[in-house]
């Protein structure tokens, strides 16, 4: 057990290094490690039942006795060691995460069907991944979409911290851009009209009334049937991520890039964040 342990506190300080977890992530897993191994140490004690319960007919049980239970809960203290060891990662990792990288005069939000965090996240989705296209495609991307689940929480009126952009997208999500004819975006559209759904957009208008669509707009015209168009999205949507099943019919291009990442350097260049609060989605009539 001690050796998993080893292994357990690698891989935390592996993370911590990589940024794949924040600084109270990761000071919570430790001061759960106990608990965790204790968990560990029953599952393992459960499996080895398991195993010799299957051979139960050429064994005899002998010698059972009820064991005192012990409760996993805030009561069991914090091993010191690992909170020792931890601790000068915890003070570098803080001071990295504490930076200003911009600022905001308004709170950005996520609320509404264009929420002013949502299009700007949208928008930087589109500049990134136009700036990707145009250098290895050789293409501009037509527009961007993305979900509004996958941006976790807001960000408060004033200086905008590297750690708030790790709060807002904490998943591993990448840029992909999918190709896909204009007769196709016909899903993307139903999609819109059906669900009534906030995610997202950028270069993109969909109006709807009463769950019919009534306008589709990319760049302000009209879909031509015949002209491939550039989607920018996450990896998990252009899977199929939220039901969002009409991008099976395109082409997915991966460009290597994080969504984070992306945003992170956005916020950097812009010291300090206009927000867009023009009207993308409008669904007439929406309960």
């Amino acid at each position: 057990m001690h050796i998993l342990k080893k292994v357990w506190l690698s891989y935390l300080l592996k993370c911590l290094s990589n940024r794949l977890i924040s600084t109270d992530a990761l000071i919570n897993n430790l001061q759960r490690m106990k608990n965790k191994f204790l968990l560990l140490g029953i599952a393992l004690a459960t499996l080895s039942a398991c195993k010799t319960a299957s051979s139960a007919s050429s064994m005899q049980i002998a010698n059972v006795r009820t064991q005192k239970n012990i409760s996993i809960n805030n009561e069991l203290k914090n091993d010191e060691e690992f909170v020792k060891i931890i601790e000068p990662y915890k003070l570098k990792l803080d001071k990295e995460m504490n930076q200003k990288i911009s600022h905001t005069n308004t709170d950005l939000t996520k609320q509404g069907d264009n929420s002013n965090l949502g299009n700007l996240l949208a928008d930087y989705t589109f500049d990134g991944a136009d700036v990707w296209a145009k250098k290895n495609l050789q293409k501009n991307v037509d527009a961007a979409l993305i979900n509004i689940g996958g941006i976790r929480t807001t960000i408060g009126k004033g200086d905008i911290l590297l750690k708030s952009v790790f709060e807002v997208m904490p998943f591993e999500n990448e840029v992909i851009i999918v190709k896909m004819k204009g007769s196709d975006l016909q899903g993307l559209f139903d999609y819109y009209a059906e669900h009534q759904v906030n995610n997202p957009v950028s270069h993109l208008y969909i109006e709807t009334n009463n769950k019919q669509l009534t306008k589709a707009l990319i760049n302000g015209k009209a879909i031509n049937p015949d002209q491939d168009y550039y989607l920018a999205t996450s990896d998990y949507l252009a899977l199929g991520g939220d039901n969002m099943k009409f991008f099976s019919k395109g082409e997915m291009i991966p460009t290597g890039m994080k969504l984070r990442d992306l945003f992170i350097d956005y916020f950097k260049k812009n010291s300090e964040v206009v927000s867009n609060t023009d009207v993308r989605l409008n669904f007439i009539g929406k309960k």
